[in-house]
């Protein structure tokens, strides 16, 4: 593991520990000599988390769509600063030059790249570790809600089971590095499916 996708909000929230922990998110993954790879911006706990990682050291790679260097969001202080032509794109960049993906808190549009990272394991596109950290509780209702999705059999239990989920970076990057994913299929009742023809 040598870069982390760092997925997070361009807004700093409502409570200072989201402030901390982007700060101490992008602290610890310098002093292990892992590189962040996120969105590019320089607002929010974007900034934040990309500050504290050059602050300490750290290598970070933007990667941002042109139309949001235009509008002056881009972070000129990084290691590099990759501009690509759509939101797609830059989803798709951020994945290649990853080997695992982390949500901090954050909006919808964390939620949407999270979930993508999360699916394409489950669909064993890629074998990488996904993680939550969940600062001052903000993930639990998605967990439990994945719970819930797991428990309506819309979620194999082993999936469930694959995405890290710890309130402490320290944690989560030791069991990043002790994961180990097994290919399980994605269908819930593959029997089923193939009986009814």
């Amino acid at each position: 593991m040598k870069r982390v996708c760092i997925y997070c909000g361009s807004s700093p929230g409502s409570l200072p520990e989201y402030a901390a922990a982007a700060r101490r998110c992008g602290t610890v993954l310098a002093e292990r000599g892992l590189a962040v790879v996120y969105g590019g911006g320089n607002v929010g706990l974007m900034g934040i988390l990309a500050d504290a990682a050059l602050a300490a050291g750290g290598e970070v790679v933007g990667v941002i769509p042109h139309r949001m260097i235009e509008r002056e969001l881009g972070h000129e202080g990084v290691t590099s600063l990759i501009a690509v032509d759509s939101m797609h794109a830059r989803k798709q960049k951020m994945a290649d030059l990853s080997d695992a993906f982390i949500a901090l808190p954050g909006g919808i549009g964390t939620m949407e790249e999270l979930f993508e990272a999360f699916t394409w394991l489950q669909l064993d596109l890629h074998h990488k570790p996904v993680g939550l950290l969940n600062v001052a509780g903000f993930y639990d209702r998605l967990v439990e809600f994945l719970a819930h999705m797991r428990a309506e059999r819309f979620l194999k239990p082993e999936h469930f089971e694959t995405l890290v989920v710890e309130d402490n970076m320290d944690r989560l990057l030791d069991r990043f590095a002790r994961f180990n994913h097994q290919p399980t299929g994605k269908w819930m009742d593959s029997k089923q499916r193939s009986s009814r023809g």
